[in-house]
């Protein structure tokens, strides 16, 4: 047996043995293929099936209805500083943040790209070492 370690960091995580054995199988041949599930076209049937699987998976576990999409965007955390304001700020409205640490001054940086955002507080001068009093915060009345 393999030395198993267990990685409790924000991220990758451990997997149960069974799932990376069965990954390994279908890296050399994925049900039959004759490929690895890496080197099969997005455009496969065999593909489509993986995502049609994925969806459904999603749909039972979450309790997704038939009338929302379900999207796979690569991307990560990061993607969404882009998604939200793209999805939820309207066009020539203003954005407030505060900017408490490395992430939300990663999302203020993205959401500027994409329009008008403003600080309400920035909190990196102080090393991001407290969170501002509500009184601190330069608010927008008309942001989004």
């Amino acid at each position: 047996m393999t030395r198993r370690i267990h990685n409790f960091n924000p991220g990758p995580a451990v997997l149960p043995l069974e799932v990376l054995q069965h990954a390994q199988a279908e890296m050399l041949d994925y049900r039959g293929t004759g490929m690895s599930v890496m080197e099969i076209s997005h455009r496969s049937r065999e593909f489509e099936a993986i995502v049609a699987e994925a969806q459904a998976d999603l749909r039972d576990l979450l309790g997704i209805p038939a009338g929302y999409k379900i999207l796979f965007l690569q991307g990560g955390a990061s993607l969404q500083f882009a998604m939200f304001p793209m999805n939820f700020r309207p066009a020539g409205v203003s954005a407030d943040y505060i900017i408490t640490g490395t992430w939300s001054k990663k999302a203020f940086k993205e959401s500027q790209k994409l329009g008008t955002a403003k600080a309400a507080a920035n909190l990196e001068a102080d090393n991001f070492n407290h969170l501002p009093a509500q009184s601190e915060l330069k608010l927008d009345p008309q942001a989004a």
